[in-house]
């Protein structure tokens, strides 16, 4: 975890990624109310989350402010993952996907590769349902890929 929290704009952005195809199945919402417990927000702020769980929300606005890059790709990840729990991803969650990750502003190819990570994660022996998902690691491997990624990127050292 990092020191700055996910605040409740994020996990209710989130849910209005599970209800972009209509409906928010049992699991999406189990995953983000856990990810919600797991980032540490207040039992009020739960609630609040839990109650966009149960009818249609928009987007909304999203604070980016406090998001660090590890903490916006964290965040389409789980996007990612809550949109495919319920065994496929309808256009209307990738559009939704897609508006998400213009207003987190992540270009295209770190979201691809958040996807990916996404999908990586919920293959491990641990599986994909929300009571088992790894969260952990999801932020963990995201954030040595992109320090991976950034240090590719610089020139050598005299260079």
């Amino acid at each position: 975890m990092t020191d700055k929290r996910l605040g409740k704009d994020i996990f209710v952005a989130l849910a209005a990624i599970a209800w972009a195809d209509g409906q928010l199945d049992p699991d999406e919402a189990d995953a983000i109310v856990r990810a919600a417990v797991d980032e540490g927000l207040s039992l009020e702020e739960i609630a609040d989350i839990e109650e966009s769980t149960k009818r249609p929300v928009d987007l909304g606005v999203i604070d980016r402010g406090p998001l660090t890059k590890d903490d916006r790709l964290f965040v389409y990840a789980v996007a990612c993952w809550i949109a495919r729990l319920d065994g496929s991803v309808s256009a209307a969650e990738s559009e939704a996907l897609g508006a998400l990750g213009e207003r987190l502003g992540i270009p295209e190819r770190p979201r691809v590769h958040a996807e990916g990570v996404a999908r990586e994660i919920a293959e491990l022996p641990e599986g994909d349902r929300p009571a088992r998902y790894n969260l952990a690691a999801l932020r963990r491997t995201l954030g040595d890929r992109l320090r991976q990624a950034q240090a590719s990127r610089r020139p050598p050292n005299g260079a």
